[in-house]
């Protein structure tokens, strides 16, 4: 009776309460289900990397592959699509339609083709979050999503200055059909934050804008427009459309007076309708890296980029982009007490040693926000659902360095890892690689499939969240070896490479795509591992 009792409590505050504690839910055009992006200067970070990275947060393709370098003829053509992006594989051409062709150019370098194309074979990368704008801004008939802009830009282009001009010519001359975006675009001694939108339903165009972070700070993009003042004349750390100003007097969102605010011009706001250029993540990760600033979560602008109070490693924006507020009142895996069974002993004695109540096992950061508004209806009003930086609907994430000092090859490499980044290991993909395992190169979202690499760490993980209390002392310590085996294995890898390569290029091709295998399939064993140690676990139920 009770249980029957707590479920239609429940349905019945299900509707009532789901517009207040669910945050991922989609509001005026503006998604909250999306990326999350980092990015590092090479004099804020530990090691001198510039770092750019990325949180895939939605239902999008997993299959990556190395698409090789190319020599084309003159006259050629190359056909721009729409559609890749729930693609099974790169042989899987349904629901993809070409948008329009440009002219190719003679020869295309090798890249890192992921849903968001995202690393090169020069060390160009860049990383992605969609940052909506107004709705007003939008013309579908423009050619270029922003995959595409992406996958043109690493194919031609050596450096981040590079890859801004030439979208910015891309959108000018074939258009920009998609919502507002970000792309955090980041070479081996720069790193910018390059956002464009289109120009509206009457004009088939574009407008852009990007800043270059200073190489002392960072810098986080979480799906809200963050440039705000623009000073075209310092030409080393601004750049923009020609159009940027005519066309914000044009739509009547700038009367020419007011200072001029790309992000309140163009955007108006953050997912909340605040007149904010951040909400919870880009203020939490800010505030973790630059806690001395004491950066308040009341102003209007928060500051594109920041100095922050220590330098960062590769390893601390993988731990932030797989956090969920921990250290504050947002962590949700700490909210819900149940009462401690060891406070009274058998004989009826209160045991003052131990608290009056304990987090549920059961509690984690990433509840649905059913299992949230049961919650809410049983009483336990401080269960309310804000939007973490790791989420379960994640479908890759990467963090990738970009090293001056070092040959293409071995500088520059994506660490990658599939489904949460909260919960999932990464592996190493470097600029040098020619191939990848196949299961990389095969789709997990559509269906679950044991060639596909994106469910050997999705089982373990939904597995693991539901006793989160219990299972995360199995699943962090885990996660946490690949990273730091990651990290201590990187100079051994670089010093071998470039050994092998003086004697023989052929082998040390062999060594970086061996390595690359190596460390990816030692995952997948630890994962599918894992998975039966949980489910042997749960022998009486969870």
């Amino acid at each position: 009776m009770k249980t029957t009792t707590i479920l239609l409590a429940a349905l019945t505050f299900s509707t009532t309460v789901s517009a207040q504690i669910d945050e991922t839910k989609q509001h005026d055009g503006r998604s909250r289900l999306s990326c999350t992006s980092i990015m590092v200067g090479k004099d804020a970070s530990t090691d001198g990397s510039v770092i750019t990275s990325h949180t895939c947060d939605s239902w999008y393709r997993t299959w990556m592959r190395m698409v090789p370098a190319k020599n084309y003829e003159r006259d050629t053509i190359t056909a721009i699509y729409e559609g890749r992006m729930h693609t099974q594989s790169a042989d899987d051409s349904t629901k993809m339609y070409r948008k329009g062709v440009i002219p190719q150019a003679r020869h295309t370098f090798r890249y890192l083709d992921t849903a968001y194309p995202c690393l090169n074979e020069k060390q160009l990368a860049m990383g992605e979050t969609t940052i909506s704008g107004r709705d007003t801004l939008q013309n579908k008939k423009g050619m270029f999503m922003i995959e595409e802009l992406a996958r043109i830009a690493l194919e031609r282009c050596s450096t981040a200055r590079e890859a801004i001009r030439l979208m910015g010519d891309l959108v000018k001359d074939y258009g920009y059909g998609d919502s507002g975006e970000c792309l955090t675009i980041a070479d081996k001694n720069e790193v910018w934050i390059f956002e464009v939108f289109g120009e509206g339903p009457d004009k088939i165009g574009g407008v852009w804008a990007a800043v270059r972070i200073p190489d002392d700070e960072i810098a986080v993009s979480a799906n809200i427009s963050r440039i705000s003042s623009l000073n075209l004349k310092d030409k080393d750390h601004y750049m923009a459309s020609k159009n940027v100003f005519d066309v914000a007097k044009r739509l009547k969102l700038w009367d020419g007076k007011e200072p001029f605010s790309f992000w309140k011009v163009y955007s108006g706001g953050n997912y909340f309708d605040e007149p904010k250029n951040y909400s919870v993540r880009e203020h939490f990760i800010m505030n973790a890296l630059a806690p001395s600033l004491c950066l308040s979560d009341t102003i209007e602008n928060l500051p594109l980029s920041v100095k922050p109070d220590k330098k960062v490693s590769p390893a601390q924006v993988m731990q932030l982009l797989g956090s969920y507020y921990e250290g504050t009142d947002k962590n949700l895996s700490f909210r819900h007490k149940i009462p401690n069974p060891k406070r009274k002993g058998k004989d009826g004695k209160i045991n003052e040693e131990e608290p009056d109540s304990i987090v549920s096992p059961f509690s984690n950061p990433w509840m649905r926000p059913d299992e949230i508004n049961m919650y809410y209806a049983m009483g336990d009003s401080v269960m309310k659902n804000i939007r973490t930086v790791s989420v379960p609907w994640c479908a890759y994430s990467t963090v990738i360095q970009l090293r001056s000092w070092l040959p293409d090859e071995v500088g520059g490499v994506a660490w990658i890892c599939l489904d949460n980044p909260g919960e999932s290991p990464r592996f190493p993909i470097f600029s040098g690689c020619t191939e990848l395992p196949r299961m990389l190169q095969i789709c997990g979202q559509h269906t679950d499939r044991e060639d596909a690499a994106l469910w050997h760490y999705r089982k373990a993980n939904r597995l693991a969240t539901v006793r989160w209390g219990t299972y995360r002392k199995t699943l962090e310590p885990l996660r946490d070896y690949f990273i730091e085996k990651g990290q201590r294995e990187l100079p051994f890898v670089e010093q071998s490479w470039q050994k092998l390569q003086s004697e023989s290029p052929e082998q040390a091709q062999q060594m970086l795509n061996g390595y690359t295998a190596d460390f990816f399939g030692a995952t997948i064993l630890q994962w599918d591992e894992m998975a039966r140690k949980l489910w042997r676990q749960t022998w009486a139920g969870f």
